[in-house]
């Protein structure tokens, strides 16, 4: 699916079609998430700093991501 047909999606009066392309940019989000979480542990990040640029707290980022738990 591309960006116009995402954002058709959204727009659209069928909530099937629409509920759809939310759960897609869902997805999309919590996978762009876990990529880039990853990404500042290997730079050295703490939870804390990671916790801080989510705007949540590093408990909560650090259950979520952590994959020793």
């Amino acid at each position: 699916m591309n960006v116009e047909d995402v954002a058709s999606a959204i727009a659209s009066n069928d909530p099937s079609v629409g509920l759809r392309a939310s759960l897609a940019l869902h997805r999309l989000a919590e996978r762009v998430e876990a990529d880039h979480v990853a990404s500042a542990r290997a730079k050295g990040w703490s939870w804390q700093q990671i916790g801080d640029a989510l705007g949540v707290t590093r408990q909560s980022v650090h259950t979520k991501y952590n994959k020793e738990s």
